[in-house]
């Protein structure tokens, strides 16, 4: 017996229609249910595969600024998808912590409005040695951030570059 892979995760909140209009608007996850008596929403990303891959619930107990999870990932299927998200988290606000390749991976860390920590990431198929973080420039022309991703991983040096 293995597990075959994960099914979803959810998050208490504070302000769930805050948190739904972020997961929905920006990140543009479909609510497949929801119940108001029991505040919580369902999300899904590939609504006719998944009921849900995402839950958010009211009752979150953690003081601000506590550290609940590691971060939650979302994948997308190409460069131009997170070049949109860059873009769209710059109209938004929205705080960013880092965009990053990872060789494997460009992906942007970002918080959602109560502070919890979320990716978007392409995977590239190329196998690199983790933890691999550097910083890229998603302000380049697509053509441009590959070739800087390539120099980022051939230029050596510490592998790992946190955020500033």
């Amino acid at each position: 017996m293995a597990i075959a892979e994960l099914g979803h995760t959810g998050l208490w909140v504070w302000d769930l229609p805050l948190m739904r209009d972020f997961y929905e608007r920006v990140l543009g996850l479909t609510v497949t249910d929801e119940d108001a008596d029991l505040g919580i929403v369902f999300f899904s990303s590939r609504p006719d595969e998944e009921h849900h891959e995402f839950v958010l619930q009211t009752g979150r107990t953690a003081e601000p600024g506590a550290k609940q999870q590691h971060q939650i990932s979302w994948r997308v299927e190409s460069l131009d998808d997170i070049i949109t998200f860059h873009h769209r988290f710059r109209e938004e606000g929205v705080e960013v912590q880092q965009e990053v390749t990872h060789g494997n991976a460009f992906g942007i860390y970002f918080f959602d409005p109560e502070g919890n920590r979320n990716e978007v990431y392409l995977r590239i198929d190329r196998d690199v040695r983790q933890p691999f973080r550097k910083t890229l420039n998603l302000d380049l022309a697509p053509e441009e951030i590959y070739a800087e991703a390539e120099r980022l991983l051939a230029e050596g040096g510490p592998v790992y570059q946190p955020a500033q």
